[in-house]
């Protein structure tokens, strides 16, 4: 049914901040166990031969982060008075974060793999051109750099790749069905379960922006991601790491 929610409206408590500092959080678990962890797994249960180490935890948390980043993406599509400026934001942050990103997991300048703000700029783009072919007497053109941006995403190795692109298109699809959304959602990417979880805090966003507004306060939610990943190759580089 359009428009059904699990959550009434009163107990939904989360805007789009909160989402974007939870968002935060857990990269920021997910990277540091990434990055210091996965070398030195420190065992923290085990039961029936199963192992559960910090590592494996740290990286599950991780997985909410995408789905969400996701979720507010296809949400500041629809909301903002400015598709161009805010296609031009996520370029230059795609630029601005490939160094990082780089650096951050290979020590190196150059990785074969692009980072998340490619991911999430393909995907605005392509929820521009379905948002296009709803008015479009020829839906052709459409579909043929639908397929193209698809593509790019895989060619590009970009973070999440194909699925990560798929995943924001159902994400704008599927903003009138947050069940259904939510359901498919979960299934599509490699995750699974972990990205399921994403959806309850999703499921309790209230539709309002928050504390995270004006040019600077927006600026410095993006700007964590190539920083954030700068001082861990800097920590990590400074232990005798890479």
């Amino acid at each position: 049914m359009e428009n059904y929610r699990l959550i009434p409206e009163k107990f939904r408590f989360l805007s789009s901040s909160g989402l974007k500092v939870i968002a935060v959080i857990t990269m920021l678990i997910d990277h540091v166990a990434s990055v210091f962890l996965k070398k030195n797994q420190i065992l923290l249960l085990q039961i029936a031969g199963k192992e559960l180490t910090l590592y494996y935890l740290m990286r599950m948390i991780g997985r909410l982060a995408f789905p969400i980043f996701a979720f507010l993406l296809a949400e500041g599509f629809h909301y903002t008075s400015d598709r161009k400026k805010y296609g031009i934001r996520l370029f230059v942050f795609a630029l601005i974060s490939e160094i990082p990103w780089n650096l951050e997991h290979t020590g190196k300048l150059f990785y074969s793999s692009q980072n998340v703000f490619f991911t999430l700029l393909l995907g605005y783009l392509g929820l521009y051109l379905i948002e296009k072919m709803k008015t479009s007497p020829n839906k052709t053109k459409e579909i043929i750099w639908l397929f193209a941006l698809l593509l790019i995403s895989i060619v590009l190795r970009s973070d999440y790749g194909g699925t990560g692109f798929c995943f924001i298109l159902l994400m704008g699809l599927l903003r009138n069905y947050p069940v259904f959304r939510a359901a498919t959602g979960a299934c599509l990417l490699p995750s699974k379960w972990q990205a399921g979880v994403a959806f309850i805090p999703i499921a309790f966003y209230n539709g309002k922006r928050g504390f995270i507004k004006g040019p600077v306060l927006k600026i410095l939610f993006y700007a964590i991601y190539p920083l954030h990943m700068l001082i861990l190759y800097l920590i990590k580089k400074s232990m005798g790491g890479y």
